[in-house]
């Protein structure tokens, strides 16, 4: 019979036991929930039982052609370059093509390509429309994004893999005359310079999915033009220049490059229930543009420091002196930490809505552009460093909490727990002449020439003053919609 304190050591060991079996649980239990919210399709995935290639420059391995198709289960493979507007703006050389308002159905398929200006996906044109689900996409070439729209198209994707490695390529991406792309669930990631995870001349709406850049901004959107992020994860690591046209590092770039691919306008980025993280530099810079900012319970994260959440400044695109961001932002049921720099050519009116709170500080360093504060009812700002504002509306109560600081209104100090009645500025794009002209189709690259824009087709430089296609002659400008694809110039395999 065993003693009391042998038993006692028994359960003892047991108890400890029990424990290490509870914890591992948990710990494989948490490396599963973690694995979910990154978890992807991959080739092996694919179960390939048709295989279509094409190496010939210029040319295509499926193209529809106003008519409706429907592959599946195939894995296609593009090799073979081209260059130029003809890849970029029609979609020569991309190893999926579908034009002349037909439609095209692809699922449980694997693409890929390894050749320069060799895009996955290609949709062109009003009224053509590509459907893709369930498959992995891989592009290696210089401008060779994954999924790419342009001249009105429509693009649907739903449960994609794409994986980029070439400069300016980004995964979802657009060019002169825009369209529609909506995208639902999935894994994208670039790891290229100059290929943000979303490059946007057209309405990009993503839903549900992991974006990831590795050396480019995680989001741009050039000219009238917009991305909607819906319950996603963004992670972005801009790493390195595209050119010399912006000395900082951002996040999500909003901005008009001058190029005449987009049209010239106010943009908007709008952000739901996501969450976005920033490795280097600022979370949002806005240039030469006018945008709308929205932010509703999104959870923002800026891991480098010195990093601003919002720099609305100029920088090499457009006209010396007019060329700052103008940017409406508007937060709802938001955190916001960081600090906010509006530089002397640049507008900022800020409504902090729906128990929203900032957290940091407004041009640390003195007045310098216009500033408009609007802080609800319930709403809070929290002071990090002295702050000066042109304009502010708050009512009476603790809504502003100098935290020590100083606040600064058109030039007045203001006294914590005091009302103010401010009037904002208005928000809009003056006319550069650079861009296409407001109201026409949104269009440009899906990434390149940055300091900014990553992502827009070009071969990595930064294109000539007036854009990819130099300045136009005196007087006119590019509609910013690409005029009908030239007939006899595709192939199809």
């Amino acid at each position: 019979m065993k003693s009391a304190g042998s038993i006692k050591k028994i359960l003892a060991v047991l108890f400890a036991a029990m424990i290490m079996i509870s914890m591992c649980a948990c710990s494989a239990k948490e490396a599963a929930e973690t694995a979910d919210t990154v978890s992807y399709l991959t080739k092996e995935d694919i179960d390939v039982k048709e295989t279509i290639t094409n190496d010939q420059d210029g040319e295509h391995a499926i193209e529809v052609s106003g008519e409706e198709k429907e592959y599946s289960n195939v894995g296609v493979t593009k090799t073979g370059d081209s260059d130029g507007d003809e890849a970029d703006f029609y979609g020569e050389n991309s190893a999926v093509f579908t034009t002349e308002k037909g439609t095209l159905t692809i699922k449980d398929s694997l693409i890929e390509t390894d050749g320069a200006h060799a895009n996955a996906v290609f949709s062109y044109g009003e009224g053509t429309t590509v459907n893709i689900s369930d498959s992995v996409i891989e592009t290696k070439g210089n401008c060779s994004g994954g999924l790419m729209t342009t001249g009105g198209g429509t693009m649907n994707a739903q449960n994609l893999t794409i994986n980029t490695s070439g400069n300016s390529s980004a995964a979802i991406r657009s060019d002169r005359g825009g369209g529609t792309v909506t995208v639902t669930k999935g894994y994208y990631k670039t790891t290229g310079t100059g290929s943000p995870v979303i490059y946007s001349t057209a309405d990009i709406t993503v839903n549900d999915s992991y974006l990831e850049s590795t050396t480019s901004e995680g989001v741009v959107v050039e000219g009238k033009n917009s991305v909607t992020l819906n319950n996603d994860t963004l992670v972005a690591n801009n790493s390195k220049h595209n050119s010399d046209k912006s000395d900082s590092y951002h996040g999500i770039m909003i901005y008009q490059s001058m190029s005449g691919d987009a049209a010239e306008g106010t943009s908007s980025f709008t952000a739901n229930g996501s969450t976005i993280t920033n490795k280097n530099g600022d979370v949002f810079f806005v240039n030469n543009t006018a945008t709308k900012i929205s932010l509703t319970d999104t959870e923002i994260t800026n891991e480098d420091a010195d990093g601003a959440f919002l720099r609305a400044a100029a920088a090499g695109w457009g006209n010396e002196g007019s060329n700052g961001g103008k940017v409406e932002l508007t937060a709802s049921k938001q955190k916001i930490d960081g600090n906010i720099i509006v530089d002397d050519i640049s507008t900022l009116n800020l409504y902090l809505k729906d128990s929203s709170s900032l957290n940091g500080a407004i041009n640390s360093d003195g007045q310098k552009g216009d500033v408009y504060v609007e802080i609800e009812d319930g709403s809070t700002w929290t002071l990090t460093a002295d702050s000066y504002v042109s304009g502010l509306t708050v009512s009476k109560g603790s809504a502003i909490d100098l935290n020590g600081h100083k606040l600064y209104v058109d030039g007045k100090e203001y006294t914590e727990g005091s009302a103010s009645k401010g009037t904002a500025f208005e928000i809009k794009t003056e006319s550069s002449g650079g861009g296409a002209q407001d109201g026409a189709p949104s269009g440009a690259p899906g990434g390149s020439s940055d300091g900014a824009p990553s992502g827009k087709p070009g071969d990595g430089q930064t294109p000539p003053d007036g854009g990819k296609g130099g300045t136009p002659p005196s007087g006119e400008k590019p509609s910013g919609e690409p005029p009908a694809k030239p007939s006899g110039d595709s192939n199809q395999a």
